[in-house]
């Protein structure tokens, strides 16, 4: 195997043995081979000039495809094995549409697991020799994983862009396409980057149509007596319809990392079995899952493969996430799931143990920023705040992310965080305070909601009038681990912003010349100390 996609890979060049994420050989090579599967069919869809419109089956297996093969998503194998027949199945039926020139990702056939594995293996991420080709086709992909989750979430909810899904055509396509140069390659990379923007939007859109505008919200970190499901990911339908599930059953629903802006939703404030939020970020489940006792629902990416075989069996996986020998539970045809059985599971199993207290505040997307806009732009024209940071991204397990928190306890009291995905867990229990009633922490929501914080530079830049969003008081130190990560980075190297630190390494798929291209023309920067960082972003 061979993946560099995520910032914790090994030894900051590729997990080469098994990944540091969790995932095995084989798991690895599988999802290699949905990948190459997924650009045979774009390259179809190319060649046969179909609408996207035309192919909403096509459309969602793409999606899933993407989406599944994001770090820390799905694990099980058989899930995997089996979505791969699903593509070969559909490109095999495109292929019937009309006339195109063969290529292998159109041609291949495989009988059974062990073929997928070596399909996957060969077709893997090394497949690709030319170092900037390989580095820039891949960094296109990741752009495109992170889309398919952002895309997935908004078509739960009814909301779709069709000319998204075929810029994706046209994006992994593309990826096969060996004429292509470093500068086209470069070009696609920030057009991947608009796209994810359009993404965002439709997202965006999608959630606060359905659930209202986040609002400002003071989170219980707490426990209750009853017991309680803990849900994980990102996605806010599970949530709703977990939510009308367990009204009235005694069990409580706490939220855990990425979830916990769920809570900021009008919708979900009806609900009185909304508890509060349990435990940190992604990366501390190992903890958090032992004390509170009840069963776990994965939404979404962001699992950690359990050591203990007690956590494994209240952990229950849906949508694009999967787990060797975890319950997996399946929509209906009309998008319902059944949580009957994870209900029940709870009842038998006693209520969380309390890991601390006190309550956590969010909400603070563009709407109620907006709400709050005058308030900001006289604090800043008064010079009570002074800078914005932009601190939005991913957690991870390294000890070199202690700098995040050290970072923002060191940064003046005249500067103001603003923050989305779970990056917030550096530094959302500091009580860092506030400037004039504004709190110095802003948290807009998920890394999903990375598009609140591009949405209020943009107002900001309006309401003063000028010229740039770089000549904004906001500086960008940005924490990263996965592929969600990497398309809101494009999507602001699209949009202009310059000066980006990154963080806590520069990504492993960047080959050196891109990495120089990076740093010549849109100023991308790793980060230093904490004394010499917080020095350059007062003084620029």
């Amino acid at each position: 195997m061979f993946c560099f996609q995520c910032q914790e890979t090994a030894k900051g060049t590729g997990c080469t043995v098994v990944g540091v994420c969790g995932k095995n050989e084989e798991v690895a090579d599988l999802q290699d081979l949905l990948v190459y599967l997924a650009k045979g069919i774009s390259y179809l869809v190319e060649q046969l000039k179909i609408d996207a419109k035309e192919i909403d089956e096509v459309n969602i297996a793409v999606q899933d495809a993407l989406f599944m093969t994001i770090t820390n998503a799905n694990f099980d194998d058989e899930a995997i094995v089996a979505h791969a027949y699903k593509l070969i199945a559909i490109r095999d039926d495109l292929k019937t549409r009309g006339d195109y020139l063969p290529i292998d990702a159109t041609e291949f056939a495989v009988a059974n697991k062990e073929e997928m594995v070596a399909k996957g293996k060969e077709q893997g991420v090394l497949a690709c020799v030319d170092e900037d080709i390989r580095s820039l086709r891949e960094m296109i992909i990741y752009g495109l994983k992170g889309m398919g989750a952002y895309v997935h979430h908004a078509l739960n909810i009814g909301k779709i862009d069709y000319a998204i899904y075929q810029f994706i055509y046209e994006a992994l396509s593309a990826t096969l396409d060996d004429t292509k140069s470093v500068d086209d390659l470069v070009g696609l990379t920030l057009k991947t980057g608009e796209f994810g923007v359009k993404a965002m939007a439709l997202l965006d859109d999608a959630n606060t149509s359905k659930y209202g505008s986040p609002e400002i919200t003071e989170v219980n970190i707490g426990v209750r007596n009853n017991p309680g499901i803990l849900i994980s990911g990102h996605d806010l339908v599970d949530l709703e319809q977990l939510l009308e599930q367990t009204q009235g059953t005694g069990v409580d629903v706490y939220t855990h990392g990425e979830m916990l802006p769920g809570h900021y939703y009008p919708a979900f404030k009806k609900y009185a079995n909304f508890a509060g939020n349990y435990g940190g970020s992604w990366w501390q489940q190992t903890r958090d899952f032992d004390t509170f006792n009840g069963p776990i629902l994965f939404t979404t990416n962001c699992i950690v493969p359990p050591k203990k075989e007690e956590i494994r069996q209240r952990i229950y996986t849906t949508g694009a996430s999967g787990f060797p020998g975890c319950d997996h539970i399946v929509a209906d045809e009309n998008g319902k799931k059944d949580f009957s059985e994870i209900i029940a599971h709870a009842k038998t199993l006693p209520a969380p143990t309390e890991i601390e207290t006190g309550t956590i505040v969010g909400g603070f997307a563009h709407d109620q920023v907006f709400a709050l806009a005058d308030k900001v732009v006289d604090a800043v024209k008064s010079g009570a705040i002074k800078k914005f940071f932009v601190m939005a991204g991913c957690d991870g397990r390294m000890n070199i992310r202690e700098y995040y928190t050290e970072f923002a306890q060191a940064l003046p009291e005249d500067t103001v965080i603003l923050t989305a995905g779970c990056a917030k867990y550096r530094y959302n229990k500091l009580g860092l305070g506030d400037i004039g009633g504004i709190p110095r922490v802003l948290d807009a929501g998920q890394c999903n909601d990375s598009y609140s914080l591009v949405v209020i530079a943009l107002k900001l830049q309006e309401i003063f009038g000028l010229d740039s969003v770089n000549d904004l008081p906001i500086a960008y130190n940005i924490a990263w681990y996965e592929q969600k990560a990497v398309i809101v980075l494009l999507a602001l190297l699209y949009l202009g912003v310059k000066d980006i630190h990154l963080g806590p390494t520069l990504p492993a798929f960047l080959s050196p010349n891109v990495a120089k291209v990076l740093v010549e023309n849109f100023g991308i920067a790793p980060i230093g100390t904490v004394e010499e960082d917080i020095e350059l972003f007062m003084n620029a």
